[in-house]
């Protein structure tokens, strides 16, 4: 079963930020994805999901590129699947994760300095 989040920008939001001023809601959520992601062993490991031709890693597989614990790497990764940036899916045992990729586009759409 995959465990998703939506990005809360992408139901109620929003203008880009250069446009129009955020209201007190959607910035607070817009600083707690920003804050999931602003930390760089969340960056390696959004980075090394995302390479995957595959479309998804297991956990297992995501300790040695960050050279941390599979305890510590987890609890990253659950702060990323928390802010609507990754699934998590349980295969057997393992969990594997995956990038939601509207919630990137939408991240970077609020971001935007024009729109398309």
């Amino acid at each position: 079963m995959t465990q998703r989040t939506v990005l809360p920008l992408a139901e109620e939001c929003c203008a880009p930020i250069a446009r129009e001023p955020l209201g007190a809601r959607s910035a607070v959520e817009l600083a707690g994805i920003l804050k999931a992601i602003a930390e760089p062993t969340r960056l390696r490991l959004l980075s090394l999901i995302s390479a995957q031709p595959e479309g998804s890693m297991c956990v297992c597989d995501l300790t040695e590129p960050v050279g941390l614990t599979q305890p510590t790497v987890s609890h990253h990764l659950k702060v990323l699947v928390d802010a609507g940036i990754l699934t998590r899916e349980k295969r057997g045992v393992n969990a594997y994760y995956a990038l939601v990729p509207e919630a990137l586009d939408s991240l970077a759409a609020v971001l935007a300095t024009s729109t398309p």
